[in-house]
C-alpha cells in the first residue's frame, strides 16, 4: 500500500488536458452538466436541519491584505490587454465555481501558466505566496511539481507537467473592493476571497497522485505525510469505544462528499465529537485541523482557526478504514469541513485505494465558501450591482 517507484501504471493514455479541437456531444454533455450545477443559487455544504446562519460576521478581522492586494495589482498591471480580458472576472462570476480536480479539460478559465513569460508567471505565484503561507505555498508548489512527476514517468509531459494550472483573478484589486484569485488544474485547486481584511480560502482541493516523486526533475518531492501521520495517529490514540463511535462507515467512499461541483451538498455531522476527547486527543484533534487551516498567511489562519475554536464544541471527527492500511477522514463543523481519502488509481492501475494516490478538500460550509456570505453582507452595505460573466 505504500508509494513505490514500479507500480503498474494505466495502459491507456490520460485524458486531453488542453482545450480539445472538436466538442463531441458526450464532452458537451459533461460539460452541460457542470455548467447547471455550478449555476445553482449557493447555498453551501449544509446539514438535514438546513443553512445557519449569522456565522461570518463582516467586522474587522483584524489581517492586514494590503500585500495581497498589491502583488495582485502588479500581476494585472505586467498582463497586454487581451491577456488582462481572459485573466480577470467580475467578483460574483460564475466562473468561481467551474473549478475541476481533474486532469481533463472541462471548463477551465483565466490564464494558463504554461503560457505566460517567466516574468508575468512569478508574478502570478506572487500573488499566491502574498496569501499563503510558506508551508502553504511550499505544498501547492509541490503539488504542481508532482504533477509533471507523473507526466513524466508516463511519458506525457505535454499533458501533465508543473505549468498546465490555470490562474484568474476576480473583482477589484486595483482599488478597494472586494477581490480574489483561483489556481485551477489537475489536484491543485485553491480559491482565494477577500472581503475587507477577510480571506477566504475555501473551496481548497489538493491532492497527488504519487504522493512522492521517487525520480526526474523534482526527485524527493513529497505530500500529505503530516496530513496522513496526523490523521491516523489521532484515530490511533482513541480508545476502542471512541474508535468505535468515530467510525461512520465500513468502506471508504468512492470520492469525497463535497468535491468539485458539490458546493450546495447536504452532509450531516456524523462521528466522535471534540467535547468527549481527553486533553491530549483533543490537542491532537486541534493540530491536525491547524495543518489545512495553516496553509494560509499566519495572521488569517489565526482568525480561521479562532472561527474553528468558537465551534469546537460542535465537530466531529468522522473516520473510515484501517489506521495502518488506507483510510478516509473528515472533521466536521458548522463553519470547517475537512476531507482527506486514499483513492484508487487514475493514473496508475490499482483498482482499489493505496497511499499512493491522496484527496483532500477543505470547505467552509453554511455559504462561507468563495466568501459569498460575506460578499452578501459587504453587498448590503454597499448596494451596487457588478457584471456577472458567464
Amino acid at each position: 500500500m505504500e508509494d513505490t517507484d514500479d507500480a503498474e501504471l494505466r495502459v491507456r493514455p490520460s485524458a486531453p488536458t488542453r482545450e480539445p479541437d472538436l466538442w463531441t456531444p458526450e464532452l458537451l454533455a459533461k460539460v452541460d452538466w457542470r455548467r447547471e450545477a455550478a449555476d445553482e443559487p449557493l447555498r453551501g455544504v449544509v446539514t438535514s436541519d438546513g443553512l445557519v446562519p449569522n456565522l461570518y460576521p463582516l467586522a474587522g478581522a483584524g489581517a492586514d491584505t494590503t500585500r495581497i492586494r498589491e502583488a495582485t495589482a502588479a500581476y494585472l498591471r505586467a498582463l497586454t490587454p487581451n491577456e488582462l480580458y481572459k485573466a480577470r472576472f467580475p467578483m460574483r462570476d460564475v466562473t468561481w465555481r467551474h473549478w475541476n480536480n481533474g486532469a481533463r479539460y472541462f471548463l477551465r478559465h483565466g490564464l494558463l501558466l504554461e503560457e505566460l513569460d517567466d516574468v508575468k508567471r512569478q508574478l502570478a505565484l506572487d500573488v499566491i505566496r502574498a496569501s499563503l503561507s510558506e508551508t502553504g505555498h511550499q505544498q501547492v508548489i509541490d503539488l504542481m511539481r508532482l504533477n509533471l512527476t507523473i507526466g513524466e514517468i508516463r511519458g506525457e509531459t505535454d499533458k501533465l507537467n508543473e505549468w498546465l494550472y490555470w490562474f484568474s483573478v476576480y473583482g477589484d484589486p486595483l482599488g478597494d473592493g472586494p477581490f480574489g484569485w483561483q489556481l485551477d488544474g489537475h489536484h491543485v485547486n485553491v480559491n482565494c476571497a477577500l472581503v475587507g481584511d477577510h480571506m477566504v480560502l475555501t473551496p481548497t482541493f489538493l491532492g497527488a497522485e504519487p504522493v512522492v516523486a521517487h525520480g526526474g526533475k523534482f526527485a524527493g518531492t513529497t505530500a500529505f505525510r503530516a496530513e496522513e501521520a496526523a490523521g491516523q495517529e489521532l484515530f490511533a490514540g482513541l480508545s476502542a469505544a471512541q474508535r468505535t463511535r468515530a467510525t461512520i462507515a465500513d468502506e471508504l467512499p468512492n470520492e469525497l462528499h463535497v468535491g468539485a461541483f458539490r458546493d450546495n451538498w447536504e452532509l450531516d455531522f456524523a462521528g466522535l465529537p471534540l467535547s468527549e476527547l481527553t486533553g491530549d486527543q483533543r490537542r491532537a484533534a486541534l493540530e491536525l485541523i491547524a495543518l489545512y487551516t495553516d496553509r494560509a498567511n499566519p495572521k488569517h489562519a489565526k482568525v480561521r482557526m479562532d472561527e474553528v475554536l468558537a465551534h469546537e464544541g460542535d465537530t466531529c471527527f468522522g473516520w473510515v478504514g484501517d489506521p495502518d492500511g488506507v483510510f478516509y477522514y473528515r472533521l466536521h463543523s458548522p463553519v470547517i469541513l475537512v476531507e482527506f481519502e486514499h483513492m484508487a488509481g487514475v493514473m496508475y492501475a490499482n483498482d482499489h485505494p493505496t497511499r499512493r494516490h491522496i484527496h483532500t478538500i477543505v470547505r467552509t460550509p453554511n455559504g462561507g465558501d468563495y466568501g459569498a456570505d460575506l460578499l452578501r453582507q459587504h453587498h448590503a452595505r454597499h448596494p451596487h450591482n457588478g457584471p456577472r460573466r458567464k
